[in-house]
Parts: C-alpha cells; sequence; structure tokens
C-alpha cells in the first residue's frame, strides 16, 4: 500500500547519479521532470548539488513506471495528485486509466491495420526480382479522395 507519508519524504539523502541508477531514470529527464513540477524542487548540498529523499525516489519510480504503461505526463500529474491528497482516490483514478485504456486500444487497432497493410507490400515484393518496387509504389500512391488536382 502507498505510504502517503513517504511520498512527503523529502529529507535529503540521495545525489541525482544515485536516485537515477536506482529508478532507471536519466538524469536530464529527472532534472525536466522538476522543471516542470511533476517532481518537487530537492534539498541542495552546501556545493549546490541536488539531495533527493525517499518520496523523491518513490515519485520517480511511480512516474517511470506510468510512462512504461503510456500514460501521458499530464495524466501522471493528476495520479500523482490523487494518491496524494484523496483518502480514497480508487474510483477516479479508475476513470484515468480506463480512458488511457482505450486510446491504447485504438493504437493496437491502428497497428494491425498498419501490419496487414505492411505484410501485402512485402509479400508483393517478390524479393526485389522485379525492376519496379511496389512497396515504393505503394507509398506514392495517394489514398482515394486524396488525389493532387491536375
Amino acid at each position: 500500500m502507498m505510504d502517503k507519508i513517504a511520498l512527503r519524504d523529502t529529507t535529503p539523502r540521495l545525489p541525482i547519479g544515485e536516485l537515477s541508477r536506482r529508478t532507471g531514470v536519466n538524469i536530464e529527464t529527472v532534472r525536466y521532470y522538476e522543471k516542470i513540477g511533476l517532481m518537487p524542487a530537492p534539498a541542495r548540498s552546501e556545493g549546490g548539488h541536488r539531495l533527493y529523499g525517499q518520496g523523491h525516489l518513490l515519485r520517480l519510480n511511480f512516474v517511470r513506471r506510468a510512462r512504461d504503461l503510456g500514460f501521458t505526463l499530464n495524466e501522471i500529474r493528476g495520479l500523482l495528485e490523487l494518491a496524494e491528497q484523496r483518502d480514497l482516490p480508487c474510483a477516479e483514478a479508475r476513470v484515468v486509466a480506463a480512458a488511457h485504456l482505450g486510446d491504447v486500444r485504438a493504437k493496437l487497432a491502428a497497428l494491425r491495420k498498419m501490419e496487414k497493410v505492411l505484410v501485402q507490400m512485402v509479400a508483393e515484393c517478390a524479393a526485389g526480382a522485379t525492376p519496379e518496387c511496389p512497396i515504393l509504389e505503394a507509398l506514392f500512391d495517394a489514398p482515394a479522395g486524396n488525389q493532387p488536382a491536375s
């Protein structure tokens, strides 16, 4: 179960390189997430180096996992707000996840269509044994109703 107190723990412990290593998130991406407010600003050492707490680590792992699932940064921001501010966030998180699932299914359908067209194009190529390339010709063909004006 997610611990809201741990999520807010920004007691400085980890330099950015260690945070990056533990989460698998690139250092520049960590800085970007800070810049856009997805990650709270960390404490700084006397030399000005960023120092992150347990909450940063938890939050960054959350962001990375959500990005792996294809959530947008705005969706992730909303999910984090639910995790931090609501006692019963599940119903609201479900709405966000269900909408995202619909987007993923639409993308899968589009990818299946692309696959079907590409399979046909590759099959028509005859292993490159003809001077005209059916793949290149198909890419030059405009879809019906999208012909250039004469």
